[in-house]
């Protein structure tokens, strides 16, 4: 199938496509989106109707390819998406003063932020993601995925997320069998039915407030979101259980960290902080872990 538009990309020097696009993929084996021999495949909902999106390296450009419907409006979205559009203005001053986020930025230089331009889809991961491990959120994501199944344009055999009005009006326990219960089932249902809502932000201090403002919805989700959505490299998933100790680690040595120590490590950093959180993350950097690993997020507040 050939697509139905395209656009040619000049990403810079020592760009990175696949450490750049991960975060928009739930697991290699995402039915939404996926990174495959080089090129990354998305499928969406567009303001248009349903699309996919391919990116693929050629020559050193960035081959954008849009399927369906929503073709044009992804082509058009597609130097976001690829996070050609993160603004590193002031960071490298700012990443000069600690040693440690001075070396990795220079290590990732190539790692940008994507921005989808899209809430809800990046929402429905997030809640459920929330108090369970990785591995219960993707299950349930892939089979709710599944079950609301519709086809993504184009060659990719990717599904397309579920429609928010087919969320909404769908009764709690419709959500049993993927193994989400009543509370983050009844939280996706209030967040579909104000999806429009949602997706009609201006920014992201706009849709964090909107996103708060829905009962079941905290800083941390409110945080993983605009990330996304945004490409805000200022958000911070404040409630993370690996987080603070990850941040309190890098950057002052120590093995444990809260919020509030976390938060005060990373204010030099204001306006990047999470660049920096997802920095030390692409390099792997993590607390020494004492006793038993812990695998379930505990959020002060979702």
């Amino acid at each position: 199938m050939l697509p139905t538009a395209t656009r040619t990309l000049r990403p810079p020097a020592g760009y990175r496509l696949a450490a750049s696009v991960r975060a928009l993929t739930f697991s290699p084996y995402d039915p939404c989106a996926r990174i495959s021999a080089g090129s990354f495949w998305w499928a969406t909902r567009t303001p248009a109707g349903p699309a996919t999106l391919a990116l693929r390296p050629e020559a050193g450009d960035l081959v954008a390819e849009g399927y369906g419907p929503g073709a044009d409006w992804v082509v058009e979205r597609a130097d976001a998406v690829a996070g050609l559009r993160d603004d590193l203005t002031g960071f490298a001053d700012l990443a000069a003063a600690h040693p440690v986020v001075a070396r990795l930025a220079r290590e990732h230089h190539g790692l940008r932020l994507p921005a989808t331009g899209q809430v809800f889809p990046r929402l429905l991961r997030a809640v459920l993601e929330q108090k369970v491990t990785g591995k219960e959120a993707y299950r349930a994501y892939a089979a709710m995925v599944r079950h609301f199944r519709e086809p993504a344009p184009g060659p990719s055999s990717l599904l397309l997320p579920p429609e928010p009005a087919a969320i909404a009006a769908s009764p709690y326990w419709v959500f049993h069998p993927f193994g989400v219960e009543q509370r983050r089932a009844d939280t996706l249902r209030r967040a579909a039915a104000a999806a429009q809502r949602l997706e009609q932000c201006a920014d992201a201090a706009e849709a964090t407030r909107r996103l708060t403002a829905i009962p079941g919805i905290g800083p941390w989700t409110a945080a993983e979101v605009i990330r996304i959505a945004y490409g805000d490299p200022d958000a911070v998933s404040v409630g993370d259980y690996h987080i603070p100790n990850t941040v309190a680690w890098a950057l002052a040595g120590e093995p444990r960290g809260d919020d509030t120590r976390m938060l005060a490590l990373l204010e030099p950093f204001r306006g990047h902080r999470g660049r920096v959180c997802l920095l030390l993350e692409a390099a792997g950097i993590q607390a020494p872990r004492y006793g038993p690993r812990a695998t379930i997020r505990s959020f002060a507040s979702y």
